[in-house]
């Protein structure tokens, strides 16, 4: 990964008391409904300012040490639980009772994709639905990013276990956009976060495969792999957002503004085709072609100036890029001038690129605890 987008995991939520909202039936009941609203409380603490030290964070995970594998396992300790808490509340069916204390809930969630509005000088704008599923689906949005935060976490230490943790990731927003938020949208409102968007999951499913092929490609760079090969995996890194590009188009229908989402991608997409096109040129050099080596050198410079980052430190990576390139083209072209004498082909005469996927999700699978929840109906 050369850039990072870290507005994946900031969503914020106010507390919620299941116990307060519904009425438990016999005192186990009651203790799992307490036990529900401890484990969210953990969770939304994760974005808040926190006074407890690095030892007792330590000591209440079980000695984990990372801050970022605290936080997951927040979130893994309480989707079982509220899993059960679905399953029940299934059950009971199309009830007004139920209906109405899952209203009580008042379950809201930020956005950490749409953009802070002025007029929200409180804090950040919160939508509200009153629908478990909602909670189901922003709560595992939040797993998937806070997996994201862990590979980069690791990229430097282990290449595997990113690309690994990775699609792990990609299989969280891919079971979101084909089981869970279906579930929601006949009851999406006008004005709704976009991480309760399918077009949004989807796109984040093949941004994390997108991102673990990078990481394998580095790997594949590490170990001397020939510029053919990485040209190719570069340009399915490409691929891969080119599908999530296209799958945001009905996103940006239902939100207003996602467009520092569709600037990391389109980023991220031109930086690997520069390199794709990068290793395509080396290879054709090595194959006495300087001409070709030449002309695709001069053409993908040429595209990425159609292009600039909206953030600075993506702007700095783009552009020794963009230098590292133009530098590789002035040399062949200097050795060409004096040695090869070969024939720049135009534009329709260059390769046409061809990329290769070898990353695919891990398929998630939700856990639920089940324990008996009876209510006063």
């Amino acid at each position: 990964m050369m850039i990072n987008f870290q507005g994946f995991s900031k969503q914020k939520s106010p507390q919620v008391l299941f116990e307060n909202a519904l009425p438990a039936s016999d005192p186990g009941t009651l203790e799992q409904l307490k036990e529900l609203s401890s484990r969210r409380r953990a969770i939304e603490s994760i974005n808040q300012n926190s006074f407890v030290t690095e030892a007792i964070a330590r000591e209440m995970s079980g000695g984990l040490t990372s801050r970022c594998e605290q936080n997951i396992q927040k979130v893994e300790q309480y989707l079982p639980l509220l899993g059960n808490l679905i399953h029940h509340v299934n059950i009971v069916g199309d009830n007004p009772k139920m209906a109405r204390w899952i209203s009580d809930l008042k379950i809201r969630w930020s956005s950490s994709l749409a953009p802070s509005s002025f007029f929200h000088l409180s804090g950040p704008k919160l939508y509200q639905m009153d629908n478990l599923h909602f909670e189901l689906g922003m709560t595992l949005f939040v797993l998937g990013a806070l997996l994201r935060d862990q590979a980069l976490e690791v990229l430097s230490t282990d290449l595997v276990q990113s690309a690994t943790i990775l699609r792990k990731a990609a299989g969280i927003y891919q079971h979101l956009a084909q089981v869970v938020l279906p579930c929601l949208q006949p009851e999406l409102a006008p004005e709704r976060p976009p991480e309760a968007l399918i077009s949004v999951s989807a796109a984040t499913t093949l941004v994390c495969l997108a991102e673990a092929q990078a990481v394998t490609v580095k790997k594949a760079e590490q170990k001397g792999n020939t510029g053919g090969l990485l040209a190719k995996l570069h340009y399915g890194v490409c691929e891969f957002l080119n599908e999530a590009i296209d799958t945001l188009h009905s996103a940006t229908k239902q939100c207003k503004d996602i467009s520092s989402l569709t600037d990391y991608i389109t980023t991220c997409k031109m930086l690997h085709e520069l390199l794709s096109y990068k290793y395509r040129a080396e290879s054709l050099k090595t194959e006495g072609q300087i001409g070709f080596a030449i002309g695709v050198l001069y053409h993908v410079i040429q595209s990425s100036e159609k292009h600039t980052p909206r953030e600075e430190s993506w702007r700095l990576v783009y552009k020794q890029v963009i230098d590292d390139l133009t530098v590789l083209l002035r040399k062949y072209e200097h050795e060409n001038e004096f040695v090869w004498h070969e024939k720049i082909p135009m534009q329709d005469e260059l390769p046409v690129p061809q990329g290769v996927k070898i990353v695919s999700s891990i398929l998630y699978q939700p856990q639920r605890w089940e324990r008996t929840l009876v209510f006063k109906m």
